[in-house]
């Protein structure tokens, strides 16, 4: 479609033109964007799609200005009917009346259907929505918006390591593993990564002398059996489950009640298929950008992503000239990189490393079952969320990690929740609370039954994207890679994969989020890896105790936190004198994204609370606690 619109030669995707550029939404949709002082119509250029023998149609595209995301308007709707309304023919029988037919019965839950409308399309299905819920024998009605929801490390920037590339990456971590003064306790699991991995034990990056900020992982390990026979499901974008330190550790599906077709690894409902991991049809579609980044010179690369370069000087003011190239570089293989945010996550729950070069995730032993929900470009629909969590649920899985969220729920992922929830007194939802930095956690971390989980970084300290206050209940870490690399949260990464590096020299520098120079693992921040943390350490429990309610692992993980190494920044203190002085349910006169707020508390809290819930989770103490009851 980039070459059409253009009239020539060119790629889609990050590249610029001074027409249009094209980014692709999953494989079905694509995003057309006009860059500023562009010489076309926006008019004109729908004409032009329009025309397009391969274009299906044209959809409404919301956005906001300040934020690298979309939603596009499908003429689609999610209808669940109340109880009384039996089956697919009472349901479409209803919707006639409004114009309305069945697209399909979701899976895994009862009087749901995708439904369209014969008449109207745009945004008029935003009314017919809103009037659907209001009509008899329907439960509720959400329109099934696609929205792009892509990885962005929080408060990225010229001084994030993550745009800087380091030079012979092999002799580097050498290097900075020799510098270390202190190496973790003998453990289960012994790996030369494993003193970068502060999340588990912060010993070898902070010393013995300073409070530790971890979750004492290492010292649960040696009093469980590392979360076997649990099993976790991880609804996320690109899970890699091939990668060496996850191979081991993903779940195989087998004896189910209606199987779905070719089940083995978890299912892709972003694509509907049962592999979660990059097809090579993606795989195409990425490997142009990504390559070019390595194959091209500075005055190529300023050249084939013009718009992109030009924008740059507005993102980051003080960048000298010279440094844009490698800023550009780093900033497409970090957007190609946050595809496999699933893999990430999957690593910080259940690696288990492979010889002495990988990694060890929070409970080693326990198993993943992939799930994906994002196609490329963070494409994502209400639709594929609640079908993925009623999935896990069937599934039979013991905790269910969601990285992902927004600020406002939408009715059907509200419903999917509770559903689950309430058919399963003993399952798990972890979720992370916002890289917002706001008062209040996103959803469905706000969720009641939801564990939510906010980040700290390597001194203790909120990571200033976390979002805190209203709903928060309890921290973990989530890394904060604005000083250096070494203070995110090591994981396994997605682009190693043979497939990104066949017909180009691999360089000899590590980049981006990699810690390696081909991505097999990345340091990453954000309130995403945090959830995962908590995650890892309920596995732990449930290892332990299998016969846990849901209840009785959030009183364990609240009861067992702690503020020791915790402390709370300056900004942090002044944010929270003016807050408790003006009540905790009103906003103050700042462009905050929504009214501070949003979930009222009774009373003030101190700080501590406020900040950090009940504290920094203690995966040592909730393991021995776990064991303890009966």
């Amino acid at each position: 479609m980039q070459r059409d619109l253009q009239g020539g030669a060119g790629t889609r995707s990050l590249s610029g033109s001074n027409n249009v550029e094209v980014k692709p939404l999953g494989l079905r949709y694509a995003l057309v964007n006009l860059p500023a002082g562009s010489r076309s119509s926006p008019a004109a250029v729908t004409q032009q799609v329009q025309q397009l023998p391969y274009v299906a149609g044209t959809l409404p595209v919301l956005s906001r200005g300040d934020r690298d995301e979309a939603i596009v308007l499908p003429n689609e709707i999610i209808v669940a009917f109340e109880p009384e309304v039996a089956n697919q023919e009472a349901a479409q029988a209803i919707l006639e009346r409004y114009n309305l037919e069945i697209i399909k019965p979701l899976r895994f839950t009862n009087n749901r259907y995708l439904v369209r409308s014969q008449a109207e399309s745009g945004i008029a299905i935003l009314a017919i929505a809103n009037r659907l819920n209001t009509v008899p024998g329907i439960s509720s009605a959400t329109p099934n918006f696609v929205q792009s929801v892509t990885y962005n490390s929080p408060g990225g920037g010229f001084g994030d390591a993550n745009f800087t590339n380091t030079p012979r990456a092999t002799d580097s971590l050498k290097q900075m593993l020799n510098e270390l003064e202190e190496q973790p306790s003998p453990t289960p699991f012994q790996t030369k990564l494993l003193p970068l991995q502060w999340h588990l034990n912060s010993i070898p990056l902070r010393g013995k002398l300073l409070p530790r900020t971890d979750i004492r992982a290492t010292e649960a390990w040696q009093q469980s059996n590392q979360g076997d026979g649990v099993v976790v499901a991880v609804i996320d974008s690109l899970i890699q489950w091939d990668h060496p330190d996850l191979n081991g550790n993903i779940y195989k599906v087998e004896n189910v009640p209606n199987p779905l077709p070719g089940e083995v690894h978890g299912w892709d409902f972003a694509q509907d298929d049962p592999d979660t991991r990059i097809s090579q049809e993606e795989l195409a579609s990425l490997l142009p950008d990504f390559q070019n980044t390595f194959s091209l010179s500075d005055e190529e690369l300023l050249q084939q992503y013009a718009d992109l370069a030009n924008f740059i000087p507005f993102m980051v003011p003080d960048l000298p000239e010279s440094e844009i190239p490698t800023f550009l570089r780093n900033f497409i293989r970090n957007k190609i990189a946050g595809e496999f945010h699933g893999t990430w996550s999957a690593g910080v729950i259940a690696a288990t490393p492979q010889g002495e070069g990988g990694i060890v995730g929070v409970s080693p032993q326990a198993k993943i079952l992939p799930i994906r929900v994002f196609g490329l470009g963070g494409e994502i629909s209400p639709g594929v969320v609640s079908q993925a969590i009623r999935y896990a649920a069937a599934r039979d899985v013991d905790v269910i990690n969601l990285s992902l969220g927004g600020l406002l729920p939408t009715p059907e992922e509200v419903e999917a929740i509770f559903e689950v929830l309430d058919a399963n007194p003993n399952l798990v939802i972890i979720a992370s609370a916002g890289n917002e930095s706001l008062d209040g956690v996103a959803f469905p971390a706000a969720i009641p039954g939801v564990i939510s989980v906010g980040a700290t970084n390597l001194s203790g300290k909120r990571a200033a994207y976390s979002s805190y206050g209203g709903r928060l209940d309890v921290v973990a870490p989530g890394g904060d890679t604005s000083d250096s690399k070494r203070g995110g949260i090591l994981t396994t990464g997605g682009t190693g994969i043979d497939g990104f590096w066949q017909g180009i020299t691999t360089p000899d520098y590590s980049w981006g989020y990699a810690l390696d120079s081909q991505g097999k693992y990345v340091q990453v921040q954000g309130t995403s890896f945090a959830a995962p943390t908590v995650s890892g350490v309920v596995a732990l429990m449930r290892g332990e105790n299998p016969n846990l309610t849901r209840d009785r692992v959030i009183a364990i993980l609240k009861e067992t936190s702690t503020y020791q190494g915790l402390n709370l920044s300056k900004a942090d203190t002044r944010a929270y004198r003016l807050q408790r002085a003006i009540g905790f349910g009103t906003a103050p006169n700042f462009p905050f994204l929504r009214p501070s707020g949003v979930f009222p508390l009774p009373e003030p809290i101190p700080a501590s609370q406020y900040f950090y819930g009940s504290g920094l989770v203690d995966a040592e103490a909730a393991v021995n606690e776990a064991k303890r009851i009966d």
